[in-house]
Parts: structure tokens; sequence; C-alpha cells
């Protein structure tokens, strides 16, 4: 019998033995928000965000036009893993649908201070235009702002800085409804009936908006505007 070349011979063997190669190592979740230079080199291969979940996927086309660095934050944390597991813990119907909370990794349920994790940094609201409205399937990012009801032209008081990970799709068209405080991502363009399987899931409380049957983030997939994103953890 002829013998095989030894690396051969072990290349045969790992096959037989199912042996994978081993996977490429993500990046390392950023730790401070990117500057608008890091944002641009970010952003110039993020066209799309596909997130899968275990209730269906659904597709984001980023717009950074009004939050660059909101934008490039969001590209950065999915890349980096930071959603994979994550939850949507807030589903409020004909509102929105919210999710990136870490917290919710550990616990998909209701409990004290659901809501507030967040990555290692936070970062300054950045305005979406005067005239961009909320429309339906609008991707934007939460925040702690607060403001005086009272006041007629809702002056912020407080929250400014408090962009963090958590994002929201809108439900409905908020123009009006939602005060132009959120920092736009872009719109969800495919996949919207899995955005409306989330918003129809039961919740503990219709205020509070936990649903009883966890819509869990598997993974976020970053792809260039013109390309097919491939959704696997850490893509």
């Amino acid at each position: 019998m002829k013998r095989l070349p030894p690396l051969l011979a072990l290349v045969l063997v790992l096959a037989a033995c199912g042996v994978e190669p081993t996977p490429t190592p993500r990046a390392e979740c950023p730790t401070a928000p990117p500057s608008l230079s890091d944002a641009e080199a970010i952003l110039a291969d993020a066209g799309t965000a596909t997130v899968r979940t275990n209730k269906g996927d659904f597709t984001i086309t980023l717009d950074p036009s009004s939050a660059p660095i909101a934008t490039a934050s969001f590209v950065a944390l999915a890349r980096c893993g930071f959603y994979d597991e994550v939850s949507f813990h807030r589903v409020l119907a004909g509102f929105v649908i919210q999710a990136g909370d870490p917290q919710t990794r550990e616990d998909h349920g209701d409990f004290d201070g659901l809501g507030n994790g967040g990555p290692a940094y936070r970062y300054t609201v950045e305005f979406p235009d005067s005239d961009q409205p909320y429309a339906p399937y609008t991707v934007a990012m939460a925040n702690a702002i607060e403001y005086d009801p009272n006041d007629p032209n809702a002056t912020i008081t407080s929250g400014q800085d408090s962009n963090g990970s958590q994002f929201f799709v809108t439900l409905d068209d908020l123009s009006g409804r939602l005060r132009p405080y959120y920092s736009v991502l872009g719109t969800v363009t495919a996949g919207t009936e899995t955005v409306d399987a989330i918003a129809a899931l039961p919740v503990n409380n219709p205020r509070v908006g936990v649903p009883l049957d966890p819509a869990i983030i598997e993974a976020i997939a970053i792809a260039p505007a013109d390309a097919e994103a491939s959704v696997s953890s850490g893509s």
C-alpha cells in the first residue's frame, strides 16, 4: 500500500474526526464611543445590519447621515457580538419594540433595573433632522433624556449624554407622538413580518411590555450596502 505524506495523512485524520478549523477570533467590544474619524472607518463597509432572532430575521438599511457616531457604535457592538443572546425587553403594541440591554442575556423576564444596562460607555445624543419623521419601522437609539412636559418647547433638562446600546424599532408613524430626541440609525427594509411577530407577542403588562415568550437576538451581521449578509455569531 502506498504511504500517504504525513501532512496529508493528518488532514485526513482530522477530517474523519470531524474537527473544524479554528474560528477567526472576533473583535473585542469597544470601551469608548467612536470619534467622527473612527465612525467613518467603521461605516465604510457597513450598509445593512441583519438581525437574526429566534422569531425570524429582519434587515436594517443603515443611514448614518444624521447620527454617524450612534450608527458606528451600533455597528461596532454588533460586530463584536455584544447583542448576541440579548432579548427584546420592551414590546409596546402600536409603539415600539426595544432591545440592547446586556442584562437580558441572563434574565429574559422582568426584574429590577431592567432597561438600565448598556456598554462600557455613554455618548451624546445626535438629534435627527427636524423634518425627519419617525415613520413605521424606523430604527433609533433609546436614551434617558428628560424634559419638562409642561414646556411647549419640551426643553431638555438632562440625559443628553445617555446614548448607549439600546435601540428600538417603531411600529407606527410616531411623527408628532415621539419627540425628535432619538438618534436614527436607519429603517427595516426586509423582514418587517418578523418585527410584527415580535410586536404581537403577549407581554407581562401592556405598560411594561416584557414578552412572556422571549424574543432573543441570536446575532447581528453587518454587510456592505450591495452585499447580502451572512448571519453568524459575531459577524
